[in-house]
């Protein structure tokens, strides 16, 4: 069964879908779907940010990671209206900025001269990477930037974009987790009587 929870803005951003990645299950414990270089490449391929081909190291998941957590110290810095650590801000920048943006010159007899990126199997990661820094650039300083919201149920450490100005929780199951430990506790609560 697949557990993970899409929210609102996870579709149309890599850079909140990457963030929610990691999430604090009920008890404590982290759930990371980016375990491991294949479960990051499964995640990457379902947004179709890597030709099927590619193969993915360890050294690309943690650099992956790096840039995971440097986006949810911003995220949660805007949410909360504070301002971001300056190495986050870095970290985004040096991924916006790894890949060269100018397209290259080709020549095939057939078709004649084309252009097109530059991306060997050594450039993968810093592609992804760039592509989810820029969608992040995007997202904090156009229009979207005032709906980022982090869910209210906690343990739930997801970031969203609110739909509406009453939204609170990232999905209808934190919402109903909230609710019902609202029922529980009102039930459990002794009743006063006159």
């Amino acid at each position: 069964m697949d557990d993970r929870v899409s929210v609102p803005g996870a579709e149309q951003h890599p850079s909140l879908a990457l963030v929610n990645t990691v999430t604090t299950q009920t008890g404590g414990a982290p759930l990371d779907e980016l375990d491991t270089p294949e479960e990051l490449r499964k995640w990457l391929l379902r947004r179709a940010l890597i030709a099927p081909e590619a193969e993915l190291q360890e050294h690309c998941r943690s650099r992956i990671v790096a840039l995971r957590e440097s986006l949810r110290i911003i995220f949660d810095a805007h949410a909360q209206g504070d301002v971001p650590a300056a190495d986050a801000v870095d970290e985004l920048n040096r991924a916006l900025t790894a890949v060269p943006g100018a397209l290259l010159l080709r020549f095939e007899p057939t078709s004649g001269f084309t252009r097109s990126p530059d991306h060997p199997t050594t450039q993968v990661i810093e592609h992804v990477m760039a592509l989810i820094a820029d969608d992040a650039a995007s997202l904090l300083s156009g229009h979207e930037a005032s709906m980022l919201a982090q869910c209210d149920a906690s343990p739930c450490s997801r970031f969203f974009l609110r739909t509406h100005a009453r939204r609170q929780w990232c999905s209808t199951r934190c919402g109903d987790r909230v609710r019902a430990a609202r029922s529980y506790v009102r039930k459990k609560a002794p009743s006063v009587r006159e």
